[in-house]
């Protein structure tokens, strides 16, 4: 699994980046990234239904928020 770093970025810095990583990693199937973001789980959503990602997880933490997608 892949995992990316985005604290400490606001809306819409994180689903931007993630985009941009998901196609550096075109063999990779499986994305972690963690925001702080209140807004990334939405932006996150979104990204998947129009990208056709499936989103696995979303768990929030003490202080930042996990997010799992699954390439399909």
């Amino acid at each position: 699994m892949k995992e990316f770093d985005f604290i400490g970025l606001k809306c819409p810095i994180p689903v931007l980046k993630a985009f941009k990583e998901l196609k550096n990693y075109p063999k990779e199937k499986n994305f972690q990234f963690k925001c702080n973001d209140p807004t990334a789980p939405e932006d996150f959503r979104d990204l998947c239904k129009n990208t056709g990602l499936k989103l696995i997880k979303i768990e929030k933490k003490d202080d930042y928020i996990v997010i799992i997608i699954k390439r399909v």
